[in-house]
């Protein structure tokens, strides 16, 4: 297949485009290199350097079978300052990239999409059932309370799994986009009579991850304090709730979506990628510590109030849908994080 790429030098994408090209496939690379390791104008050879929001995509989506689209601006984007970039970059760059689409005749879609969508995941109350959780106390995280309270009843709450069709529930601008870009390809689906996959990430990691940079995760983020001879900082009381998923992981998944998303209905079709195994951000920061032979993790219990505190979704759409599992677990990758290549911009 003819494979159109968009942020094919990011994290994800590069290793999306080396298994797209082992399997045989023919990967045209796009990227606009935000925030990569490169000077301004500056690129690897066999990459497009265009912006989304700007070009003209026709020429390059010619003969193009399907598109796989990663190009986003990331990051938490907490600030109501940083909405007008990610709607320009997330939102504007995907709306025209659909219209290109269109104008071309390419029908096929596979778009990277996030868990931030569902915001703190769903809860059961004893009491009243299936609920979302209810905004964190000011007072309840003030006297390390972390979890949050039953919206009906204030009463304890547990996590649980959530799968596809949970709603959405966008905490920051960077969430917010996300949606916006599943709901213009939905959009585009229906006026074109299109087939799309969303593929809502859990926390992504592995060698070429970004080190200490706005948008580097939080297993970046104390993979550099170890390799500074400090101890991780691990917020309120380090028992928050993650699936972590090797980033070889996630571009296999991208790969599978790419090869079937013709045989998915019309309409947008999301599909949560994740281990499917559970691990605490305390625990995550002790295997890196460990397996690094660097300092014990701290407890700050310092909070911010809109963090996310758990959220855990369901895998199991994704190995009927898709036919994908995992192959590295939690254990075995941020073990080798510790010593993985980062990019250092």
């Amino acid at each position: 297949m003819k494979i159109l790429l968009t942020g094919a030098a990011g994290f994800i994408g590069t290793h999306i485009a080396r298994i797209a090209r082992e399997r045989g496939h023919d990967v045209v690379a796009l990227d606009m290199f935000l925030d990569k390791a490169h000077g301004p104008g500056e690129r690897p050879p066999g990459f497009a350097q265009l912006d989304l929001r700007s070009a003209r995509l026709d020429d390059v989506l010619e003969g193009v079978d399907v598109v796989c689209h990663q190009a986003a601006m990331v990051g938490n984007g907490v600030d109501a300052q940083d909405l007008p970039d990610y709607a320009e970059h997330n939102d504007a760059g995907t709306a025209r990239l659909l219209a290109a689409m269109a104008r071309v005749g390419v029908a096929d879609l596979v778009l990277a999409s996030s868990m931030v969508v569902y915001g703190d995941g769903r809860y059961t109350c004893p009491e009243h059932g299936d609920v979302p959780p209810a905004v964190r106390r000011e007072d309840d995280l003030a006297s390390g309370r972390y979890d949050p309270r039953c919206p009906v009843c204030g009463g304890d709450i547990t996590w649980r799994r959530i799968a596809e069709d949970t709603p959405f529930i966008p905490r920051t601008s960077y969430a917010a986009s996300k949606i916006a870009q599943e709901h213009y390809s939905s959009a585009w689906c229906t006026l074109e009579g299109s087939r799309a996959i969303a593929l809502r990430y859990h926390n992504v990691y592995g060698p070429g991850m970004p080190a200490d940079t706005p948008y580097a995760g939080v297993a970046a983020i104390f993979r550099s304090a170890i390799a500074r001879g400090e101890a991780p900082r691990v917020f309120e009381d380090g028992q928050q709730v993650r699936d972590f998923v090797h980033v070889h992981d996630i571009a296999r998944a991208n790969v599978l979506a790419v090869e079937q998303v013709a045989s998915h209905p019309s309409g947008v079709t999301p599909y949560n990628i994740a281990s499917g195994t559970t691990f605490t951000i305390g625990e995550m920061a002790s295997t890196l510590s460990a397996a690094a032979g660097g300092k014990e993790p701290v407890l700050t219990g310092d909070y911010r109030a809109f963090d996310v505190r758990h959220v855990v979704a369901s895998p199991e759409a994704a190995k009927t849908g898709l036919g994908f599992a995992a192959e590295i677990t939690p254990q075995e990758g941020l073990a080798a994080l510790a010593t993985d290549p980062l990019r250092t911009r």
